[in-house]
């Protein structure tokens, strides 16, 4: 293919181009991806000898290279040699989203040429959307290795056909086509922000048509197709082995309901755009195996000290070891999550978590500013049959509103008995008002919330 051809293959396919993209990095992909089959065999003192040792390059480079932290050094009288573990990142501060705002431009390693920058932003979740740099080609490259190295544990393979209910937009209701075929055929890229009770059957035909081997879905939208084949009675797709989510917090009624309705494994791993921290499950469990290669993680309590032990509750705050290009130490995500056992009948030897409860606007605020995580409100009964949609919004403690896009079915009897429900979950810290409405927005990303939350958490004394 010409330069002129592969210009026009570009614009026309921007999956396919991101993954041209790496091409140029493949050694960087390669170096990556046969680390970690390596490293997954060794055992945690290997794996914290390689840690410490990629910590100690990493803050080298940041002393010697990055603006923002030669000067936080400087300012607690601190060399790169004074941390000499993980265990004393303490010494230096948090970086929190308005930190990586304020000081993007000294957070740019000046030993790299402008040319190797790649401007990225968050979709901003939190509230707080920010922008980074990666590495441009080898960012990409090195998180593909991780993922790969993720998804071997399903079964994935570069060849296998694969279904993305991501954030696409795809086609339009001119056509009634809203899908399109990338990565040389293997990859059927569907539209999120298309799926209606009108257009579900034409997408259902089509992956039936396409026989997957993997659906690759944000947890909200694959269960909208979840949801549309349990009430018509569709049967699982026969070729699919595994459905893997990610971008978002996969809820238990939402594994729940995907594995009953799909009849196959759902995968589902944990990370971050600012590359900061990946986690995915294993064989054999759904708790979280954080890969230490890729970053460094803590997780904080309510005073900002660390949090230990299995079951134990904090934000959690990553330091990056893979892109040297912006480097993010102590980033504190607002995501929460629980520490898991300190060893898995699969034999890797990495830490875990148990679960990640969300980002900190993922939780809703009782009158006594405790906080309870979407997780705990199971929308995944009976008493929700008649509803086809909701999302809670919370403006002031203790006080939220219920949004719900009704079934045909629909009876006051559902608003008593939801109302009841929820009293129960909450235990009678949180005011809830139902309103109905004809339909709940996706975000520009094409994901569904399940809450807008509008209190500033983390802030005004307000935090896990």
């Amino acid at each position: 293919m010409n330069h002129r051809g592969l210009r026009a293959f570009r614009l026309e396919n921007s999956v396919t181009a991101r993954a041209l993209c790496i091409l140029p990095a493949y050694s960087a992909y390669i170096k990556t991806y046969t680390l970690l089959r390596e490293s997954r065999q060794w055992n945690r003192e290997e794996l914290a000898a390689y840690q410490a040792q990629a910590l100690a390059r990493l803050l080298d480079h940041a002393y010697e290279n990055v603006p923002y932290y030669r000067r936080v050094f400087q300012e607690r009288g601190l060399v790169p040699e004074d941390i000499r573990g993980p265990e004393e990142l303490e010494l230096l501060p948090f970086l929190t989203r308005e930190d990586l705002q304020n000081n993007l431009p000294d957070l740019k390693a000046r030993n790299y040429p402008e040319s190797a920058f790649e401007y990225v932003t968050t979709g901003g979740s939190t509230g707080i959307p920010v922008g980074f740099y990666y590495e441009k080609g080898v960012s990409r490259a090195r998180e593909w290795a991780f993922m790969k190295t993720q998804w071997d544990r399903v079964g994935y393979r570069f060849a296998d056909r694969c279904v993305v209910l991501r954030g696409y937009i795809v086609g339009s209701a001119k056509d009634g086509v809203f899908w399109k075929k990338t990565l040389f055929g293997r990859w059927l890229l569907m539209s999120s922000h298309h799926m209606t009770e009108e257009t579900l059957p034409a997408y259902i035909d089509r992956i039936k048509r396409f026989k997957p081997r993997f659906i690759q879905a944000y947890p909200s939208v694959a269960t909208i197709l979840a949801r549309y084949m349990q009430e018509h009675g569709i049967e699982p797709f026969p070729t699919v082995r595994a459905i893997l989510c990610g971008s978002e917090n996969l809820y238990p009624w939402q594994r729940d309901l995907l594995e009953e309705v799909f009849g196959c494994r759902v995968f589902s791993w944990y990370g971050n755009s600012e590359q900061t921290v990946l986690a995915g499950e294993c064989e054999e469990s759904t708790h979280y195996h954080i890969f230490p290669e890729y970053g460094i993680v803590e997780l904080i309590g309510r005073d900002g000290r660390p949090v230990k032990g299995p079951g134990a509750m904090g934000e959690v705050v990553t330091t990056g070891l893979i892109n040297p290009i912006c480097p993010l130490i102590r980033y504190r995500t607002m995501d929460v999550a629980v520490l898991g056992a300190d060893s898995c009948t699969c034999g890797r030897a990495y830490p875990m978590l148990e679960r990640v409860e969300g980002r900190l606007q993922e939780f809703i605020v009782t009158k006594n500013r405790r906080f309870i995580s979407m997780t705990a409100v199971n929308m995944h009964s009976d008493i929700f049959d008649n509803v086809a949609q909701f999302q809670f919004h919370q403006e002031k403690e203790g006080e939220a509103l219920l949004r719900i896009v009704r079934k045909p079915g629909y009876s006051d009897r559902d608003t008593e008995r939801i109302l009841r429900e929820l009293d129960r979950k909450f235990d009678g810290d949180v005011d809830v008002t139902i309103c109905f409405v004809d339909e709940i927005p996706r975000t520009r990303r094409g994901k569904y919330q399940f809450l807008i939350q509008e209190l500033p958490l983390g802030h005004a004394g307000i935090s896990v």
